[in-house]
């Protein structure tokens, strides 16, 4: 009893001394419910409360820190492995792997608009390396006849050089090749997140005099469903 009694006298002089329940433990072995027990009456003044809050946050960022690495460390290995499970890719599986990307993203030839060209537009760079691959390899478009508009928010513009040159990079291509910019209109109630440094805006991908070869297209992707 007496230990005790020292004990609970101890672990209130901490508590006045603004130390959390936590701190006041690993210095005193006893039980949370009897440490509870006897601080129940104990202020904390402003200051101390603030200390503890600062405390408790600076203990949430490193644990959300600490979740965030082992979640980027599972993810590198899962995509390591999925890389590998996929292996080389033949021109056969490159010819459907367009068909389906151009199916799900490119223009399409309508009743009103019966002379679409081959266009597609992205804000992925993977996927318009992609695409401009299957066009080159499995279409066969020399790149002379290849051209690129970029769309872009009029709140990027003063970083027109720079997403001018990234898309330049990534599509293997000179600025010279690439039309005059689209302005679009900005939404500032939009809840997109890559509206920042890691904005480029959307590269459309065309060929010149492409009506026939959308056509085609729309045929490889009835031929796909059939077979």
């Amino acid at each position: 009893m007496i230990k005790k009694t020292k004990e609970r006298e101890k672990a209130i002089k901490l508590r006045k001394r603004g130390l959390s329940y936590r701190e006041i433990l690993a210095i005193i072995p006893v039980s949370k419910s009897s440490l509870s027990l006897w601080l129940r009456s104990i202020g904390l003044s402003k200051r101390q409360k603030q200390r503890l809050t600062e405390k408790k946050m600076a203990s949430m960022r490193r644990a959300w820190i600490s979740c965030k690495r082992k979640r980027i460390l599972t993810t590198e290995k899962i995509q390591k492995k999925a890389i590998k499970d996929i292996g080389k890719i033949t021109k056969r599986e490159l010819q459907l792997i367009g068909i389906a990307l151009y199916w799900a993203e490119g223009a399409k030839q309508k009743e009103q608009n019966v002379s679409q060209g081959v266009k597609l537009g992205n804000s992925d760079p993977m996927m318009i390396k992609i695409f401009l691959k299957w066009l080159m390899v499995v279409c066969k478009i020399p790149k002379k006849d290849i051209c690129f508009r970029i769309f872009l928010h009029r709140t990027a513009e003063h970083k027109i050089v720079n997403v001018q040159k990234y898309w330049s990079d990534i599509a293997g291509f000179p600025i010279t090749k690439f039309q005059k910019v689209t302005w679009k209109k900005h939404n500032i109630k939009t809840t997109r997140k890559n509206i920042q440094d890691n904005y480029y805006g959307l590269l459309e991908v065309g060929v010149f005099k492409s009506t026939n070869l959308n056509r085609q297209i729309l045929g490889w992707v009835k031929g796909v469903c059939r077979y």
